[in-house]
Formats: C-alpha cells, structure tokens, sequence
C-alpha cells in the first residue's frame, strides 16, 4: 500500500494527496468560481460597492474643494483619499476594477499564505483551500460587495509575514507601512516587530504611513478633522448603522442587556490576554529543528521535484502566522468598529498550515468557529440582519480564544518556554540558514 510519502513532500495519507499537483479542470472549476464571485458584484452594484463608494465620495469631496472628513463614515488616514482619485476621476472604470482587484487581491494574500507554510501553488491543497475560502466563508463575498480596503491588510499581511520568514524585516516594515497609510488596521502587528527587537523594520513600519499622512494632509483642506471628527468616532462607535454590523464584545453585549462599561471591560481585558498570549508563542517557538524533508515544487511538465529543506522552517512559520494572528484578534476584539470581513485578514494564513500537524486548525474548535459563517447556515433567532451581528460575535469571539489558547499552550505542548539548543543539521538540508528567524540559535551562520 503507498503510503502516499513518495513525491509528496514528506506527507502521508490525505496530506500527501492535497500537496500533489492539480488538473486543469479543478483550476477551471477555480477561475469561474473567482470570475463569477467578481462579475456577479460588478453587474449588481454600480459603484464597486458601498465601502469603496465612501472612500470614493471623500477623494470627490477633496476635488470640488471641501473636506474628505465631513462625512464621519470615512475612516481612513488622508493617504486613502489620493488612492482614491483615480476612481473618483473615472468611475465607470471602478465598477469592474474594484470587485475584480479585491477577488485577485485575496487570492494573492491566499498564494503569499501558502508559500510561508511551504505549500506548492500548484496543489491541490492551493486550490481546494481557495475555493473553500469563496463558497464556504461568507464574508469573502461580503468583502467583495462591499469593496472594503480592508482588502489592503488581507494582501499586505501574509506579504510582510513571507518577507519576515525571509529575515527581510525592513522590506515586511514597509509593506505593513503601506496597508497603514491606507488603513490603519495592521497597527497591533507592529508589536511583532518590538516582540523580535528589530527596531529599523518598527521605524520603517511607523515612517511610511507618517510620511505619507503628512504629505497627504498638505493637501487636504481640513485634515485636522480625523483626529477632531474621525478618531472620537472610532473611540466612541456611537453610530447606529455602523452598530448593527459590529462584532466585537463592547458592541454586541450591550444589546442583550450588559452595561456597556462591563462590555468595554470584557473587550479590553480580552485583548491584553491575547497580545500576552501572543507574547508567550513568540518566546516559545517549540523545536527548531524537528527533521529535514523534500519541499515539493513543480519542474517541467509538472513533474514533481524535491529539494531539501529542514522542516524547522515550517514550524518558523507557525510562530511567525500566529503570532501575527493573536496581535490581530487581540485587536478585533477591542476595536470600535469590528466587522466580519476583518477575519479574512488572519484566515487565509492560518488554513494555509492545515497540512502540518502542528497546526492550530488540527483543533475542532477552529472549525466550530467558523459554522456560522458558512453560507446558508441558519441560526435560529439570529439571522435577522439586525442581529447578524451575534453570528459574527461569536465566530470572532471563539476563534480568537482558540489562537489565544493555543498560542499560550505552545510551551507545554513544543518544551519550556524560551529558545532551546539547536540539534546538528541533517546532511542534505543546505537552507537552514535562509529561515532562520532573527532571536533563532542557530545550528550554523548564516551561508
């Protein structure tokens, strides 16, 4: 019986099919599913959606004249409205470009997910998981209908998360800078640079979006307003549409009847336990070296070729994802507003370690988290769009605790807490040095 470890990457069982290449047919079934998730958004909705209209009336607003920040759901930093211009000047253009560039944005953000856990593009794993995102997520249609510029971090994130898995920490600094300048929503991964203590990537990270504010803001006739109009918003959430929509502790509880000073308390606490949580998988790495193994990559033809690599690079990796991701969900939780789509920002890397037994998505409850979020699934009492919110609570709330969890438990399951001696290299693994990760012992220098 094959044991299925030939040509697939050290993997067995059903983990050894997933990293095999896939026919063309399943890529086709891919390309119409993506194409008809992009061309569906773009014939219904004019104007590329309701969140990119938002952005698109501030750059409006900026060209006749008046102030971006005049309409209080705009909250992005005054880099967004320059993005925004070209739409704004043409804007028949934006309502195939945007749903399109969001539905190839994602996918981009799925394709950098997948070469930081070390998986093969051209698996079958690569595809299934992408489709399980567009048919089985629902808010990855949401963020296409809506044509959030969330979609910004959900790219930028695994970008700067494969460069750090590189050792390029400057080059991630600036690709987190950019999303920043454009949304601020990756802000808690900055304390990803202050846990490795690589300062010139943190100033980096902080300069880019500060430049570009400023230069933007010369510009503006009032900018000002974010931090008069725009930060009190965000600080309060006092807005009643936006509340119908949120999914973070401090906004849901309060409609069942707790006082919002314990629903604030309950957000805020939960976020510090999960940058702690965060905190503790990023000192306790587990093995760094645990076996060396074939990486599976694709030669002429499509014929499968090994290279050898130390499988200590993947579990660098897991540190690097979840670390990242307990920063992000420490945020949601707290965070004034918190949406559904956010999750896309911390999902994609996550699924994309499935195949790797040290993987927080083995875990049932992972998945128990993400039910309500399967399209069609009805939950009884809370499917009434006012009350959607409760759905996306509780996948939020679930899933974070099971990161949290599992990121304060990496000690007892990998060894004691902090950096352990490095065992000697296998003979064939000539790129340890490639992925180790700054803070790492090292078996030998770097090549």
């Amino acid at each position: 019986m094959d044991s299925g470890k030939s040509g697939s990457g050290g993997f067995s069982g059903l983990a050894g099919w997933l990293v095999r290449p896939a026919g063309w047919q399943a890529w086709a079934v891919l390309g119409v599913v993506l194409g008809a998730a992009a061309l569906r958004i773009a014939y219904r909705v004019p104007d590329g959606g309701m969140d990119n209209a938002i952005v698109v009336r501030a750059a409006d607003a900026w060209l006749d004249g008046r102030s971006p920040y005049a309409d209080r759901h705009f909250l992005y930093l005054p880099g967004a409205v320059l993005a925004a211009v070209p739409q704004a000047m043409f804007p028949q253009v934006g309502r195939v470009l945007v749903p399109v560039g969001v539905v190839g944005a994602l996918a981009c953000g799925w394709a950098c997910a997948l070469r930081i856990h070390g998986v093969a593009l051209r698996s079958r794993f690569a595809v299934l998981g992408l489709l399980g995102l567009v048919l089985g997520f629902a808010p990855f249609v949401h963020l296409v209908e809506l044509g959030n510029w969330t979609v910004a971090s959900a790219v930028a994130l695994p970008v700067a998360l494969l460069c750090v898995c590189r050792g390029r920490w400057v080059v991630a600094g600036a690709v987190i800078g950019a999303a920043v300048a454009v949304k601020p929503l990756l802000v808690p991964v900055l304390l990803l640079f202050v846990f490795a203590r690589k300062w010139r990537a943190l100033g980096v990270a902080v300069l880019v979006p500060v430049v570009v504010s400023v230069l933007a803001a010369l510009v503006l006739p009032d900018p000002g307003a974010f931090f008069t109009r725009t930060l009190p918003f965000l600080l309060r959430g006092e807005d009643r549409f936006v509340r119908l929509y949120e999914a973070s502790p401090a906004a849901v509880l309060p409609r069942v009847g707790v006082p919002a000073v314990v629903a604030s308390l309950v957000s805020v606490v939960g976020g510090v336990v999960g940058v702690w949580c965060a905190w503790r998988r990023w000192r306790a790495p587990g093995p760094w070296v645990v076996g060396v193994g074939p990486e599976v990559r694709l030669g002429a033809g499509g014929a499968e070729v090994g290279r050898p690599v130390e499988e200590g690079r993947v579990v660098e990796a897991g540190r690097v994802v979840e670390t990242a991701a307990a920063l992000m969900l420490a945020a949601f939780l707290v965070s004034r507003p918190s949406y559904d789509h956010y999750l896309l920002v911390v999902l994609p890397l996550l699924l994309a370690g499935a195949l790797r037994a040290s993987s927080v998505v083995r875990g049932p409850w992972f998945w128990v988290a993400l039910v309500p979020q399967v399209p069609g699934f009805v939950w009884v009492g809370v499917e009434v769009l006012p009350r959607r919110a409760f759905k996306d609570a509780f996948t939020l709330c679930v899933l974070a605790g099971v990161v949290f969890w599992w990121c304060a438990s990496v000690g007892r399951r990998g060894g004691p807490v902090g950096p352990a001696s490095v065992p000697a290299p296998s003979a064939g693994a000539s790129v340890a040095g490639e992925w180790s990760l700054p803070g790492a012992p090292q078996s030998r220098p770097f090549p």
